[in-house]
C-alpha cells in the first residue's frame, strides 16, 4: 500500500454539522464504539445511525458489529484510508480558509 499526501480540500459531505462532529470525534483515535461516539456528539440514537449510514455508503467509515458474551452486539465505527484522507483533507482546506497568509 502506496502513501497519498494529504490534499487541502474542502469535503461538503462531511461538513455537514453532525457528519463534521462524528468526524472530527473518529479522529480522535482508530474506533469508537456506537455509544461513545453517540455520548461525544449528543445525537440521538435514530439519527446517529443515519449519519453513520449515510458516511458508510460513502465510503468513508466502516461499521463492525461485534458480538458480546453477554447482551447484544455492539457497533464499532472507525474510518476507511479515504475516509480519513477526506477528513484530514477538509481540515487542511479549512485551516487554509482561517489562515489564508500562512
Amino acid at each position: 500500500m502506496s502513501w497519498k499526501p494529504v490534499v487541502a480540500r474542502f469535503d461538503e459531505f462531511i461538513h455537514v454539522p453532525d457528519r463534521l462532529r462524528i468526524a472530527a470525534a473518529l479522529a480522535t483515535g482508530t474506533e469508537l464504539e456506537f455509544s461513545a461516539l453517540q455520548e461525544s456528539t449528543s445525537l440521538t440514537t435514530s439519527h446517529l445511525s443515519k449519519q453513520l449510514r449515510l458516511l458508510a455508503d460513502a465510503g468513508y467509515i466502516v461499521l463492525d458489529k461485534r458480538p458480546q458474551t453477554v447482551g447484544r452486539p455492539r457497533t464499532w465505527v472507525r474510518f476507511t484510508p479515504e475516509g480519513r484522507r477526506a477528513w484530514l483533507g477538509h481540515v487542511k482546506a479549512l485551516d487554509q480558509l482561517a489562515h489564508p497568509d500562512s
